[in-house]
């Protein structure tokens, strides 16, 4: 069993950033791939970024290339979202989520997921 506890959603002005966090505890967290999907009103879940247990490769969506970045650390069980150039189009609940295998892509794939954390960008 894998816990996720997200956290650092708020309300920011367009063109600001945010940091995202997520915590993991319960099975060994370094074997894990994770990533973050997000949600707005009235769409599906979508893929946003993802990186793999050994950190050798990240992976993001089109819309957030080049503004958003995935970290991980590790010693703290944590991994992060990094995102900059936050527009209007980035409202929604943001969610990380876990696997052990599989395409990062697929929402499908993943068996453990965190609360969500809103995140509000003022046009």
């Amino acid at each position: 069993q894998v816990q996720l506890v997200e956290s650092g959603g708020g309300l920011v002005q367009a063109g600001g950033s945010l940091r995202l966090s997520c915590a993991a505890s319960g099975r060994t967290f370094s074997r894990y791939s994770m990533s973050w999907f997000r949600q707005a009103p009235g769409k599906e879940r979508e893929f946003v970024a993802g990186i793999t247990w050994s950190g050798d490769y990240t992976y993001y969506s089109d819309s957030v290339k080049g503004r958003f970045t995935i970290s991980r650390d590790v010693a703290k069980n944590t991994v992060y979202l990094q995102m900059n150039s936050l527009n209007f189009e980035d409202t929604a609940v943001y969610y990380c989520a876990a696997q052990s295998s599989g395409s990062l892509r697929a929402s499908s794939n993943y068996n453990y997921w965190g609360q969500g954390t809103q995140v509000t960008v003022s046009s």
